[in-house]
């Protein structure tokens, strides 16, 4: 109550912007992070009171470049703006897209058996041709534009489409490694290693900069803050449908998706 009655002094507080998931630009709401659905949930952490600070508790196993860039841009901004320092937290994993993130923060914390780093970019697909020529299916794809048809499934793979691909993903791959440079600076060792797209387990991952050390969300912030600190969740809430279980049909291939991304790391 004591922090409606004025002049009295108020108990720091700091929200906690949980993320949970793969990062991509559609899917079921609270199942992936994008910045349509996550926005919303930044903007309040940030500008509701006079927060302390800001933290961040992770758990991603990566997914859209795009989208990473544009979440982790609208924290800096934010931060910046309302002169708020931000803390990372890492639960499972932060890794690819997750620990694209993870940098926006000012520090990482970590468990000692949390995966980070997978600085890298994959583009991962099907090629199918053969099977539609098995079963006597032809392919009819009419185009405008030499390059429309770039990487289609269902035609054989062309060596400039693959060529094309690698520029693409190379660029990428620059992007990410210039965020990580800028937000952690000094604190990177090993650098030749660090952008592999390897990933590292707790201490190790220390050890490379890749975080700051093993530390815990409510420990690190009462050290920080006080024991007084009021840590407050914030986070997307699902749909009435959803937390009910129910799901439409089209989300088991994006179940599939995700099951796929959390694979990598052995979760």
């Amino acid at each position: 109550m004591k922090r409606f009655i004025p002049f009295v002094r108020q108990d720091p507080f700091v929200p906690v912007i949980r993320m949970i998931g793969a990062i991509a630009a559609s899917g079921r709401i609270g199942a992936v992070l994008n910045d349509a659905t996550l926005g919303p949930v930044i903007d309040r952490a940030f500008k509701r009171g006079k927060p302390r600070a800001v933290a961040l508790l992770l758990n991603s196993p990566g997914g859209s470049p795009a989208q990473s860039s544009l979440i982790a841009a609208r924290i800096r901004r934010l931060a910046e703006e309302k002169e708020v320092p931000v803390h990372a937290f890492v639960e499972d994993v932060a890794a690819s897209g997750g620990y694209w993130l993870a940098v926006a923060a000012d520090d990482i914390w970590i468990d000692a058996s949390s995966i980070v780093g997978s600085i890298g970019v994959v583009s991962a697909g099907f090629g199918l041709h053969d099977l539609l020529g098995r079963y006597g299916i032809e392919r009819r794809l009419h185009t405008a534009g030499k390059s429309k048809s770039l990487l289609d499934p269902f035609s054989p793979e062309k060596p400039e489409d693959v060529a094309r691909l690698r520029g693409y993903l190379d660029q990428l791959h620059e992007t990410f490694i210039a965020h990580v440079r800028a937000r952690r600076g000094a604190r990177l060792t090993g650098a030749e290693e660090l952008f592999t797209g390897d990933f590292w387990i707790g201490q190790r991952a220390v050890d490379l900069g890749l975080a700051d050390g093993i530390g815990h969300l409510a420990p690190k912030l009462k050290e920080l803050y006080g024991d007084k600190v009021r840590i407050v969740p914030y986070g997307v809430r699902r749909p009435f449908f959803q937390r009910l279980g129910a799901s439409l049909l089209g989300g088991a291939l994006a179940e599939a998706e995700d099951r796929a991304l959390w694979s990598r790391y052995g979760l």
